[in-house]
């Protein structure tokens, strides 16, 4: 059949009203307090950050940002329910990139991470660090391998949960070394490091954070290696995993700001320049550069671009060999 008269007409007048609704909600916002979802538990740096932005992101509208946690399935969770919000900036989440650049990857989820989630704007970029808890017998990361190619399968290597970076650098590592460690995934970084502390594996990646490097002054945790893109300041003496042949495996996390998938582009774009504006705080650039951690920034068409070569990066590490 063949299409009605003046057809492509009408999908201009339509795409026009819905740019003016679009711009019409975008002016009118924020009307009501923000709800802003944590993809992570208490405690750690997204927690510490994420907070931090959300108090000033409030002082700077003048309506409340309620902070939510929601951890689970490695932020998955928090995704799924931002996919369900309404599109109009009133429920944003604060996760790192990986349930939508990792977590599709490793079985289903509730969501189509490039159709159901918006890329607001980049925050920050985190080293991983490599450590040793009180039960490696083992003085650096190549005497931790050469332990476990000794005894298979009895070394145990936690990380923050399934499809985050942390998982990434254990599955790099496992693969490229040939050796036979036991992956314990938690559901976020505050119970993985208490039970660090209590020995109850004997590796662990998490991201840099105040808590992990006073842990590490003291004695309680052994830095190993990092995943950055040079060795860190705080840590001098701590190799990156590319310097002792990891290279696939020298990854940070990359944190940012999402909004659900539906909402307009100048939405979208009003809600960058807000965050953008905290983010340039002194207040906030000084307590990311305190504990090495790089303020990101930059446009939604960035953060996007961003996430899909990750995405692409990504693509064949989970995949059956």
């Amino acid at each position: 059949m063949s299409p009605p008269p003046f057809e492509p007409r009408r999908r201009v007048v339509l795409l026009g009203l819905a740019l003016a609704a679009g711009a019409a909600r975008a002016a009118d916002w924020p009307t009501r307090p923000i709800r802003w979802t944590v993809a992570y538990p208490p405690g750690g740096i997204s927690d510490e950050v994420s907070r931090a932005i959300a108090e000033r992101l409030a002082a700077t509208l003048g309506v409340p940002v309620l902070v939510d946690h929601r951890p689970g399935a490695g932020g998955a969770l928090a995704m799924e329910q931002l996919a369900r919000a309404a599109p109009d900036g009133h429920q944003l989440c604060f996760s790192a990139i990986s349930p939508l650049t990792l977590a599709p990857g490793l079985g289903r989820v509730g969501y189509d991470p490039e159709r159901d989630i918006a890329p607001v704007i980049a925050v920050m970029l985190t080293p991983v660090l490599v450590l040793g808890t009180p039960a490696l017998a083992a003085a650096s990361f190549r005497d931790a391998l050469a332990l476990a190619r000794t005894r298979p399968g009895r070394l145990r290597w936690a990380t923050s949960g399934l499809g985050t970076t942390g998982h990434t650098v254990f599955e790099q590592v496992r693969r490229s070394s040939g050796a036979d460690i036991v992956h314990v995934p938690y559901k976020g970084g505050g119970q993985q490091l208490t039970d660090a502390l209590g020995g109850q594996f004997e590796l662990l990646s998490s991201n840099v954070a105040a808590a992990q490097l006073g842990y590490i002054r003291a004695g309680r945790l052994k830095p190993l290696a990092v995943g950055a893109p040079a060795r860190l300041d705080v840590l001098p003496a701590v190799p990156t995993l590319a310097e002792l042949g990891f290279e696939a495996a020298n990854r940070v996390s990359l944190f940012g700001v999402f909004a659900p998938g539906a909402t307009p582009t100048a939405l979208v774009e009003r809600l960058n320049l807000a965050i953008a504006r905290v983010l340039a705080l002194p207040a906030i650039r000084q307590r990311l550069l305190a504990v090495d951690n790089l303020p990101a920034g930059g446009s939604a068409a960035d953060f996007r671009r961003q996430i899909a070569a990750e995405l692409r990066a990504n693509q064949a590490l989970f995949a059956p060999r």
